[in-house]
């Protein structure tokens, strides 16, 4: 895989650093980086406001071991933002190994440079389902007779 690509933009390079580096104690700070009314919307939350966004997140260090990401590729023009990552992680419930979901994320930046729309764009069930132990199995199967 291609090493990260970095960017010149200064909001795009903190959200960059910010992400890469996420820990549980750093989710009380999405205020600094999200407006008050900002919307996020990934393909299991659709929420608004730092406080709920924020919940999405406490909910990801819950659940999972580990949980990481790597921002592959940086592209912005004028008030948008697009980023490609990898999400790293290993799931506390089935023990699983270290899993890799690839998706991207386009974000619209407020005025003062904080982030006022964040959608998450990834594949639930190629990038998800198809891993878990059971439900992989039928998600598979139903893939492969889709396909043939």
């Amino acid at each position: 895989m291609q090493p990260p690509i970095r960017t010149t933009d200064p909001r795009a390079a903190r959200v960059v650093a910010f992400f890469e580096s996420l820990s549980p104690a750093d989710v009380a700070r999405m205020a600094e980086l999200y407006t008050a009314d900002a919307s996020f919307k990934d393909p299991f939350n659709e929420v608004r406001g730092t406080d709920a966004i924020a919940g999405v997140f406490k909910h990801m260090f819950a659940s999972l071991i580990g949980p990481r990401f790597v921002v592959r590729e940086v592209i912005v023009q004028g008030e948008q933002c697009f980023l490609t990552w990898d999400f790293l992680f290993r799931m506390k419930r089935f023990r699983s190994d270290e899993q890799t979901v690839r998706g991207g994320s386009h974000l619209v930046f407020a005025p003062d440079g904080r982030i006022a729309m964040h959608r998450d764009y990834w594949d639930a069930a190629e990038e998800l389902y198809e891993k878990l132990p059971v439900i992989g199995a039928v998600m598979r199967w139903l893939k492969h007779k889709a396909n043939s």
